[in-house]
């Protein structure tokens, strides 16, 4: 994207405060603006730059989360809007920090090329899937923090409790916890943990319901494929966000997911390594997908047998499968999101 000689907007989203900073065609601060997040701040702020030369371009920080109704005002509007990383730390030591400095590096790294991001979009299933999945996943982790408080409380309990609750399951253990007579402190705590647990259990249950239903009715190509389950799925879409067609290609999907591959040779010895960066919900669903295919997948069993004989460890083999499955997956996205994408856009 050539910018010489445009204006530049850049701004540093906060959740009570924005700040803007514009650049001239040389690059030089014009004007700067501090305005409420609020959709009267995003007018103000619109109209603020077309008395300032109406920059079509501009750079914002926290697009998925402070900046992101900014964002969609701004996209409404007809400016091109590109996701800026905060800004360096080594520049915050020598020059200080304030929202106007974060804005103004926000609008020269547009400038300068460094960013370069389409903002994601979370508009539709997409959004609906993070939302669901950020619940369910929630109320996962307390099903096991009360699953573990009973099984604390059961070891310095009296013999005969502890037998009245041997059970082979959660479930079991639970039912039998929430049945129990409130007769003493220790009956009580255990009785509330059961039922807490199997209250959210059935949350739990009702949340993968609309989770299936909605990645099957977005995607249902996806979950056809062997080892792709639908929280894996569902992972995979709100990585790739409701604009899936910003990114390029199934290489800067695979970057973003961790699951490129980094460099690690030295001397006559050529390798690549793990990713350990990128979004890491996704790299651990990319990773599910290629241990359950070296479980049950003949075709994948067969190819790590072929790579482990050629030297290949375990972890080199799941990163080529998660480069593979990476690409796989994208495509499989990219043609199911498209019409979408195109549909909304003619609307």
């Amino acid at each position: 994207m050539a910018l010489h000689g445009q204006i530049v907007l850049g701004i540093d989203t906060h959740k009570h405060t924005h700040v803007g900073v514009i650049l001239d065609g040389l690059g030089r601060v014009s004007g700067a603006l501090q305005f409420p997040a609020t959709e009267a701040g995003a007018q103000r702020l619109l109209a603020w730059n077309q008395e300032n030369g109406g920059a079509m371009i501009a750079g914002v920080e926290g697009t998925g989360s402070y900046g992101y109704p900014l964002t969609r005002a701004l996209q409404l509007a007809g400016v091109t809007v590109l996701e800026v990383n905060r800004p360096d730390r080594a520049n915050r030591r020598r020059r200080g920090k304030n929202d106007t400095v974060d804005a103004e590096a926000a609008a020269r790294a547009v400038l300068s090329g460094q960013a370069n991001a389409v903002p994601k979009d979370r508009e539709g299933a997409v959004d609906a899937l993070r939302a669901l999945t950020m619940t369910r996943n929630s109320a996962v982790k307390a099903t096991t923090q009360a699953s573990n408080q009973i099984k604390a409380l059961l070891v310095g309990s009296p013999e005969r409790l502890r037998q009245q609750l041997t059970v082979k399951s959660l479930l079991q253990l639970a039912t039998r916890c929430a049945e129990l007579d409130p007769c003493s402190g220790m009956h009580t705590a255990l009785r509330s943990l059961g039922r807490r647990w199997l209250l959210l259990r059935a949350e739990i249950v009702e949340l993968d319901t609309q989770i299936r239903a909605l990645v099957r009715d977005t995607i249902p190509t996806l979950v056809a494929r062997p080892g792709i389950g639908i929280h894996s799925a569902a992972q995979l879409l709100i990585t790739a966000g409701g604009n899936p067609t910003r990114l390029h290609s199934d290489a800067a999907f695979a970057a973003l997911c961790g699951a490129s591959p980094v460099q690690a040779s030295s001397g006559q010895r050529q390798r690549h390594r793990l990713n350990r960066g990128g979004d890491r919900a996704a790299n651990n669903a990319l990773w599910a997908i290629a241990n359950n295919r070296l479980i049950h997948d003949p075709a994948t069993r067969a190819f790590a047998a072929k790579r482990r004989a050629q030297g290949d460890s375990r972890n080199e083999i799941l990163r080529i499968l998660k480069r593979y499955i990476a690409r796989e997956t994208f495509n499989l996205i990219i043609s199911s999101l498209r019409p979408l994408v195109a549909l909304a856009a003619a609307c």
